[in-house]
């Protein structure tokens, strides 16, 4: 039975003008809701104070915007005066769920003083939606901090089957619920001039017989781009004409990724992209490419396989978390060991190997198709029902 539309569920984490995965995942949820029930969101006023976050800017400077839901800014993750605004909000709304974006330990004093400013009235209506349990680059205090934050859970909703693993260490006896990441190339899509692969080639600079692999997001050493550069002297011997394209903020220090292509002489088969990509252009980084490399050291899941989806573009990842969970191996793309420059090299290899004879869009076409959060709102109403 579709849930009546009088329900009404809460939201709280990050949207515009905020930038990233998880603003770019809460505003899919909110419209995937939307239909099916009355939704607030209750968005920041302040996620990371300047001097804790690594980038230039936590904002979207995208000149095209298409995912502005609603919401109210409220919430400042360091201000207590605000986490007792965001509750006495709430209770103003008389949710019949309230659905909290966790994913970094950050946030667990904010999340648990909202949560516990609620009451015992919100016990048994309190969702965490785990994109992630335990930041990627853990530190000591990150267990102390998840736990306080979610301690107040009356349940849980998990988009991989790690974090799913992950979560139950905080869980108890509640229940998780699972989804996954939507797919985000239609986003994309909406928000760029629409380019041909030869085009978007010379673009770059790439000729057309070029083969090009694609390393997208911001930087940081988990992620591994600096073991995908020392792949690439092995690809390259193999395959002179494969170049790799990076595009992304550096959060580390670019100085020894520079010194790393110095070093392997690697200039003539590296293009470097060191900046936020605005949503407008996207779409030509993806037209560019045959095979997205996500060479992650640790994850859970990644947005940037999202894109790469929605573009149609198949990957290598490597075998952490639960990134390969949404690979069909020698279809939407090669599943390697981390930390192996070697098995990066040998996926490439394959994949150009299988590539005259292997339809990797029509593969990647339907593996999105069966992405879970097309049939996200029935969770939801799940949830709804059991509280």
């Amino acid at each position: 039975m579709p849930q009546t539309p009088h329900k009404t569920i809460v939201l709280i984490g990050p949207a515009y003008p905020y930038r990233g995965g998880n603003a770019l995942f809460m505003s899919h949820l909110y419209e995937a809701l939307e239909p099916h029930f009355r939704v607030h969101f209750i968005n920041y006023t302040l996620l990371y104070p300047s001097l804790l976050f690594p980038g230039t800017t936590q904002f979207d400077q995208s000149q095209t915007m298409t995912k502005q839901v609603p919401s109210e800014r409220l919430l400042s993750s360091v201000n207590p005066l605000s986490w007792w605004r965001v509750a006495r909000r709430v209770r103003e709304l008389k949710p019949d769920l309230l659905a909290i974006d966790w994913w970094n330990p950050f946030f667990g004093p904010s999340h648990y003083a909202v949560s516990t400013l609620l009451g015992k009235e919100y016990r048994d209506k309190l969702l965490f939606i785990t994109e992630n349990v335990i930041s990627h680059e853990a530190r000591a205090i990150d267990t102390i901090l998840t736990t306080l934050g979610l301690r107040n859970a009356s349940s849980f909703l998990a988009l991989s089957k790690q974090v799913e693993e992950d979560v139950k260490q905080f869980s108890g006896t509640k229940p998780i619920y699972r989804s996954e990441l939507p797919v985000f190339g239609e986003f994309y899509a909406q928000t760029s001039l629409q380019t041909s692969k030869e085009a978007a080639k010379r673009h770059f600079g790439f000729a057309e017989n070029d083969n090009v692999l694609l390393f997208f997001g911001y930087v940081r050493k988990y992620k591994g781009l600096d073991v995908l550069l020392r792949a690439m002297p092995q690809i390259v011997r193999e395959s002179p004409q494969t170049k790799l394209l990076i595009a992304g903020e550096f959060y580390d220090d670019p100085k020894p990724y520079h010194d790393l292509i110095r070093d392997l002489a690697l200039e003539p088969h590296v293009t470097m992209i060191n900046r936020f990509i605005p949503n407008e252009e996207v779409a030509q980084f993806y037209a560019a490419c045959d095979v997205v490399m996500l060479p992650y050291r640790s994850a859970t899941q990644s947005g940037i396989l999202g894109i790469a989806y929605g573009f149609e573009c198949p990957v290598v990842i490597t075998d952490v978390g639960g990134l390969a969970e949404s690979v069909v191996e020698g279809k939407t793309g090669f599943v390697v060991p981390p930390e192996s420059p070697e098995a990066l090299a040998e996926a490439v290899r394959k994949f150009y190997a299988q590539k005259p004879t292997t339809d990797y869009a029509a593969h990647v076409r339907e593996k999105a198709h069966s992405n879970a959060f097309a049939k996200i709102h029935k969770i939801f109403e799940e949830i709804v029902r059991s509280n």
